[in-house]
């Protein structure tokens, strides 16, 4: 059995830290002019450990945090000072589970910084770039608004070996994943993910993703599982992912954890359960969520997977053979009902859809109004089909409780990630996640609910996603640390978009520094493109 010791890395931080201080401390005696590049002053600082909060002044030097302060520190002793009176000095935000697919397109990441994240996890989902050493590399000439960092994803490992074949693979093609994981790893890969539920990784059975996960583990790497259920087989799902961490020896992330449809909501007490018992046995899971009632993916999702092997042309082609077209429109009646649908075709809405932009926003009630067929879950289901085979398209489902949100919200092991993808106004009906998971958690959950304390919610954004990848010097706020910080109003913060209008900045977040330098400054993103790609230095 295995646990990560939390304490443990706590305290190399705390060992660490002031030898890391007196470095920048020796750098800036020595230099002309002042001493630090900047000051943040006057501001209260909630050091992303859970302790509590405390005045201090925060001096960056370079892109390191060179000095903490209970006393003020003179401001003509710094280039450059920040008035935070009234203000609370938090880590920079880590988005352990972020799409960052149109990164080389977006690379200020305006949507992640203005939410104070200055760190976000790519490669969801089991979905990542290969090979990934390239692609970071392009990565960073772009010049980044953000750090970065990615993980190896199971289902593009698949599809480069196996395309989207309904079968188990052979001992030469599982040798052949394997290698590709080991590959990820060594180009900086911070651990395997999956997307259990999508094709082809819906596929696979449990001992294949054990194989690649020991890969992972080996070069100490994490798992982060999008279960291959959510809804009806939800506990088979959580009990999946707790078997490979436990036989592949292997730290956990239940991503974006959820009970999908009515079924199923209020069952989160039995699935926090289960994480509580698995840790009692010495297995190290942990979990992450978006604090909203609605998810998003594929349309794909709607329909049942063993109808998707092989690609949209064999969908075709069973949908022309009357038996086959039946049992795929009842398996799609049933996920309405029972899944993803909620019961209700109302539940279900389009965000982009590159076929037809109009229903972008629309729910699955108004195309089936649109085209004068039955607004029922038998009326939809032959549109789902049709719009798969159209090229799919993004959904919206309005399919979780809110009673489960804050159940899991709670819990020790939770830490927050918004599942969000790089946007930017005006790109289809985007999930507010997108603009606003950060800000919502601490104005609406911990000011306006105070389900958590300030001190908890930073923690679950900043010091538990960095131990979690192993990132000594990241996530605190601590003489040495990495100069990654937001400056943030209490009692102003909160999230703006919504999912009538999911397109809207937040509110509250006035500075971000990434690196040391701002690149958001007085609440208005600065032309600064400081990020960096991060690389996981694999164990052995």
């Amino acid at each position: 059995m295995f646990v990560r010791s939390s304490r443990r890395w706590w305290t190399s931080v705390l060992v660490a830290v002031p030898i890391l201080s007196c470095a920048a401390a020796g750098l800036a005696q020595g230099q002309s002019g002042p001493p630090y590049d900047l000051l943040i002053r006057g501001g209260t600082v909630v050091d992303g450990t859970g302790r509590a909060r405390y005045r201090a002044d925060v001096a960056v030097q370079g892109d390191r945090i060179a000095r903490v302060s209970t006393t003020p520190i003179d401001p003509t002793g710094a280039r450059r000072v920040i008035d935070a009176t009234g203000r609370i000095v938090a880590p920079g935000f880590i988005d352990l589970h972020a799409h960052l697919e149109p990164l080389l397109r977006l690379p200020a990441a305006e949507s992640h910084v203005r939410q104070g994240v200055t760190l976000a996890l790519g490669g969801p989902d089991g979905g990542s770039p290969l090979p990934l050493a390239p692609y970071m590399d392009s990565a960073q000439r772009a010049g980044l608004g953000i750090n970065v960092a990615y993980l190896v994803g199971h289902n593009a490992i698949r599809t480069r070996v196996m395309g989207l074949a309904d079968r188990a693979p052979t001992a030469p093609e599982l040798a052949r994943m394997q290698a590709l994981v080991e590959e990820g790893m060594r180009d900086g890969a911070f651990g395997l993910s999956t997307g259990l539920r999508y094709i082809p990784g819906f596929y696979s059975a449990t001992d294949e993703v054990v194989a690649l996960s020991r890969v992972a583990a080996a070069r100490g790497g994490i798992y982060t599982s999008h279960l291959r259920e959510e809804g009806l087989g939800l506990f088979e799902g959580v009990g999946e992912a707790i078997r490979i961490g436990r036989e592949a020896r292997i730290p956990i992330v239940l991503t974006h954890h959820k009970a999908i449809g009515k079924a199923m909501w209020g069952q989160s007490v039995r699935t926090l359960a289960m994480v509580d018992s698995a840790r009692a046995a010495g297995i190290d899971v942990m979990i992450d969520q978006y604090p909203y009632t609605a998810s998003q993916t594929g349309l794909s999702v709607l329909i049942p997977p063993w109808a998707l092997a092989d690609g949209d042309s064999a969908l075709a082609r069973r949908m022309r053979d009357p038996v086959l077209r039946d049992s795929i429109l009842r398996g799609v009646i049933d996920y309405i009902v029972n899944d993803r649908g909620g019961g209700d075709i109302r539940r279900v809405q389009f965000g982009r859809v590159a076929w037809q932009p109009a229903l972008e926003g629309k729910t699955l009630f108004d195309w089936a109004t649109q085209r004068g067929v039955p607004t029922t879950p038998e009326g939809a289901a032959p549109l789902v089909v049709e719009g798969q085979l159209n090229g799919g398209a993004t959904m919206i489902y309005h399919v979780i409780d809110e009673g489960d949100v804050r159940r899991i919200m709670q819990h020790p092991q939770t830490m927050i990630a918004s599942d969000g993808r790089l946007t930017v106004p005006g790109e289809g009906a985007a999930h507010p996640r997108a603009y606003g998971t950060f800000p919502r958690v601490l104005g609406r959950y911990v000011r306006e609910v105070g389900l958590l304390t300030l001190e908890e919610g930073v923690h679950k954004m900043t010091g538990m996603p960095a131990a979690r990848l192993g990132l000594t010097g990241r996530g605190v706020i601590a003489e040495g640390a990495s100069a990654d910080l937001v400056v943030f109003d209490a009692a102003t913060v909160a999230d703006r978009a919504t999912f009538a209008d999911p397109h809207q900045y937040p509110a509250g977040i006035g500075d971000v520094l990434v690196n040391g330098v701002p690149v958001v400054s007085g609440g208005t993103m600065t032309a600064a493109r400081p990020g960096k790609v991060l690389r996981h230095v694999p164990s052995r």
